[in-house]
């Protein structure tokens, strides 16, 4: 690991604006949807009106003699595509991507044609006059806890689905003290400000992809695998994102455009309507979990069960692995930690902010409040009591656990010494105030990535690495990150990303991308600096080295990374209104080397900001009915908007290091969400003395429960 190790300082640590920052403000920096070409055509996904079912006809001939239509491209004459590959990292592909392939409709919203014409608007008045003839079958949309056909999840990608040690029956007997509660959170969409928007065309033999992704390498793969392609031969670019927290990978749309691109052989851009996002760009699947914890008087566990359900589509299987916060946070001689997945006539969830730990600690973490109530223990107390320093799971030690520093941290920034355990008894006029704390922790993980560093003849950097910057601020720090590797400023370094040529790397996702990215840029720089002596002449067309760190990852020892915090919230309840009303967060993190502060900062409390909306208000509503969504908009699916935010502060800890980590990096881009949503639901029964083991919390729940208040 010394070997690649350099001594990171100078600009990391210390705040920057973005680098691209006027680019964006000014208009100069372009997203995918706004890039011209040359003849450029537009299309348009029609997508199904019945939810289970068969298509018995496309009729497109009359779209076909409507002006501007280029194309209706449907089952019936679309190419064939390779489905057989697997995606990344092992993964389920989407299952949208293998487009017009069949006539089966597997659940509402699915693509059944693509008309391409001169322009976005013939376009989509054709698509929207498209007559599709279906053999309409009943459909099952109806997700509940403990409902017939669950199956066990064939495993949480490079976990079991199921672990288990000790007799739980035995301990949860002998335990003093048992929580045994049910908990649920609901369909939850990403809703990312840019919509999904690809553009194909074939140029000089080469496929080219001017995509919105988290990933152009993954993109480029599976769009190779699907069209039979030689990698080299398809090129993917996306160097501005506007946010995907999860759902740009390979989507339907891309697909699209390289079809019509194929068959018309120029330009072709298709993209999603923010209607069509909420069925073909993914979601958070809503969940069922049942928490079992057995303690001591004292609150010591004895035994621990996290139990978690989620609904899949019929075509391919999605975890969202909801119980594994337990197999980080807290260990007990009885443990067990399980996932089931219930298939049903609803598109394919996927991967959205902090997949698992989100809504997994929204249960455990409320469980935990509950089990300090029942013990009479101060919530912190209690997890101060269950810490651990293996994991509960691997036996693994931790490469730095710093959990209770964080609540330290916390307590004494929150004014939590001063809080009454009691609920109900705060009161600000018709307002019941309540506190309350919760974990959180996400995994801290690196992927073999490769970069290149050009040393050019003028005494400046070009750095080339194939990373996403999705808002994050990401291009910022690998500025700052070879700036200081490199030993000189960041206005000498040149970041370019999003481009499949530059070569394999990790994806923009699981909080992994800066640290595997940073660990790349760092092993090139320090090889490009043994090369070039003082004061030596650099050729015209520069020096350049390029590294690749699958060897160094393989061989870092095996330990329990990952980053933590500590999550605090107060709320003002109004239980004539059903109103709840968030009126401050504090989250404090160890979380490695902060790079940049300043973008830090607004990812953590951004997670946070999330939390809140997602304890509040986020909540898609599937009617059985139609087994289509209801209000599949921004006006329909509420977000927390700027009136529901609070006073919010992220803070983390310094010295968090890893010392077999050569960069330090943890990632920060999840744990912000993790334990927010308990904080808040832990404070809102600390206000009321009622437990809402129900996601959103929204009044008319809150008006059918009956406070425990103290009345003035």
């Amino acid at each position: 690991m010394t070997s690649t190790t350099t001594s990171l300082k100078g600009s990391v640590g210390t705040p920057h604006s973005r680098v691209e920052g006027y680019d964006k403000v000014t208009g100069a920096a372009r997203y995918s949807a706004e890039i011209p070409f040359d003849q450029l055509a537009h299309g348009w996904l029609a997508l199904s009106t019945v939810t289970r079912g068969r298509i018995l006809a496309v009729e497109d001939g009359p779209v076909l003699a409507m002006p501007g239509v280029l194309a209706v491209l449907h089952h019936g004459n679309a190419p064939r595509l390779d489905t057989s590959h697997s995606a990344f990292m092992g993964l389920t592909p989407d299952p949208a991507v293998a487009l017009f392939q069949n006539d089966r409709v597997p659940y509402a919203g699915w693509p059944v044609a693509l008309v391409v014409a001169e322009t976005s608007e013939q376009a989509r008045e054709a698509a929207e006059s498209l007559v599709v003839r279906y053999a309409e079958e009943p459909h099952d949309v109806a997700f509940s806890a403990g409902r017939a056909g669950a199956v066990t999840a064939t495993g949480v990608p490079h976990a079991a689905a199921v672990t288990e040690k000790g007799d739980l029956t035995a301990e949860l007997a002998a335990s003093a003290v048992v929580v045994d509660a049910e908990y649920t959170t609901p369909e939850e969409h990403h809703n990312s400000m840019e919509p999904h928007a690809a553009t194909a065309r074939w140029e000089d033999g080469r496929l080219e992809v001017v995509d919105s992704n988290q990933g152009a390498g993954w993109v480029r793969g599976d769009l190779a695998n699907l069209f039979s392609l030689d990698p080299a031969s398809v090129h993917v670019r996306s160097e501005h994102i506007g946010g995907g927290f999860g759902s740009k990978g390979p989507r339907a749309n891309q697909v699209a455009a390289v079809m019509a691109a194929t068959l018309l052989q120029r330009p072709v851009r298709v993209v999603l309507t923010r209607r069509q996002m909420f069925t073909l760009a993914g979601y958070r699947s809503p969940t069922a979990q049942r928490v079992r914890l057995g303690a001591e008087p004292d609150g010591r566990l004895r035994a621990l069960e996290h139990t978690a359900l989620n609904v899949t589509s019929t075509v391919s299987e999605f975890l969202e692995p909801s119980a594994t916060p337990g197999r980080v946070l807290y260990d007990a001689p009885a443990h067990r930690t399980a996932h089931q997945v219930v298939p049903l006539d609803v598109p394919s969830p996927t991967f959205m902010r902090a997949p698992g730990e989100a809504p997994g600690s929204f249960a455990l973490e409320s469980a935990f409040d509950e089990l300090a109530e029942k013990c009479g223990v101060d919530p912190i107390d209690l997890r101060a009591r269950n810490d651990t320093d293996r994991g509960p799971v691997s036996g693994l030690p931790f490469a730095g656990r710093r959990l209770l520093d964080c609540f330290r941290e916390g307590s004494a920034r929150f004014g939590w010494a001063d809080r009454d355990p009691r609920p109900g008894r705060r009161r600000d006029g018709r307002w019941l105030l309540g506190t309350g704390t919760a974990a959180a922790s996400f995994a801290a993980g690196a992927m073999p990535s490769t970069a290149a560093i050009t040393a050019e003849p003028d005494g400046r950097f070009t750095v080339r690495i194939t990373a996403a910057d999705i808002g994050t601020g990401a291009r910022t720090a690998l500025t700052l990150i070879a700036a200081d590797a490199l030993e000189t400023r960041p206005e000498r370094v040149r970041v370019l990303i999003g481009d499949s040529d530059f070569g394999p790397a990790m994806v923009a996702g699981g909080s992994a991308g800066t640290r595997s990215w940073a660990w790349a840029i760092t092993a090139a720089a320090q090889e490009l600096r043994t090369l070039l002596a003082p004061g030596a002449d650099i050729p015209p067309e520069g020096v350049t080295v390029r590294s690749d760190t699958t060897q160094a990852i393989m061989a870092l020892p095996q330990r329990e990374r990952h980053s933590f915090g500590a999550q605090f919230a107060e709320v003002a309840v109004d239980v004539a209104t059903g109103e709840v009303r968030v009126r401050r967060m504090l989250g404090v993190f160890a979380a490695g080397r902060i790079v940049n502060p300043l973008t830090a900062r607004n990812q953590l409390t951004g997670g946070m900001v999330w939390g809140i909306s997602m304890a509040l208000h986020e909540e898609a509503v599937r009617d059985r009915a139609s087994g289509a969504l209801v209000g599949a908009d921004l006006a329909g699916y509420h977000v927390a908007s700027h009136a529901d935010v609070p006073h919010v502060e992220a803070h983390w800890l310094p010295d968090d290091q890893d010392e077999d980590d050569p960069v330090g990096i943890k990632g920060i881009g999840e744990i912000g969400i993790v334990g927010a949503a308990a904080a808040i639901a832990n404070a809102v029964w600390h206000a009321t003395g009622v437990r809402h083991r129900h996601l959103p919390i929204r009044p008319d729940r809150v008006l059918s429960a009956e406070p425990r208040a103290e009345r003035a």
